[in-house]
């Protein structure tokens, strides 16, 4: 699988969950200590964190540690990568016209 391929795999499997699109949306408003989200959430610590881990890999979130604790934050680069990979699907379907051929 090349690079490309990849990166809009993990993207889509980033936004593929009901908890880490929850997560994006609590960062809508700015950036969270990861103490804060786990309240919010009211998920236990390390389930979090797995759901940040995969955020963070497919670029839609950063992170910043202070001390003890990590803030997280969205990423967007990253956010703006996804966009252009939809807007790419969105021309595209709009340029792709139906056939009738089968394979």
């Amino acid at each position: 699988m090349d690079t490309a391929v990849k990166s809009v795999v993990s993207l889509f499997h980033a936004l593929s969950d009901e908890t880490r699109l929850e997560i994006l949306d609590r960062l809508r408003d700015g950036e969270k200590c990861v103490c804060e989200l786990t309240d919010v959430l009211k998920a236990a610590q390390s389930r979090l964190s797995f759901h940040l881990k995969v955020l963070k890999e497919a670029g839609l979130i950063r992170d910043r540690p202070a001390g003890r604790w990590m803030y997280y934050a969205l990423n967007s680069e990253g956010l703006e990568d996804a966009e252009e990979t939809i807007q790419a699907l969105k021309k595209a379907a709009k340029s792709s016209r139906a056939s009738n051929r089968c394979c």
